[in-house]
């Protein structure tokens, strides 16, 4: 349940600074920066409680599942933001 959780924190805390990045007209500031650096941590020990959750048969599979999901995506659009940082 707590992977989840922090990936739909993620999630949230990402979709905010893109719309507020795209609202000042593509300036970011400096605590975007630093809200996508606790995104993405968020994301990582989210993705590592929701593998290990997995992994252990005894728990219902859909909130870890969604979990790992939710912060794959979380670390995919991470990514992205600074592959077009680099080449943009």
């Amino acid at each position: 349940m707590m992977s989840t959780v922090l990936g739909v924190i993620g999630l949230v805390s990402l979709g905010a600074v893109i719309f507020l990045s795209y609202r000042d007209g593509g300036m970011a500031r400096t605590g975007y920066g630093f809200t996508g650096i606790l995104a993405t941590l968020y994301a990582l020990a989210g993705l590592y409680l929701g593998v290990i959750t997995v992994r252990d048969k005894t728990y219902y599979r859909l909130f870890p599942v969604l979990g790992v999901v939710l912060n794959l995506v979380v670390l995919g659009l991470v990514g992205l933001i600074l592959y077009m940082g680099v080449n943009g």
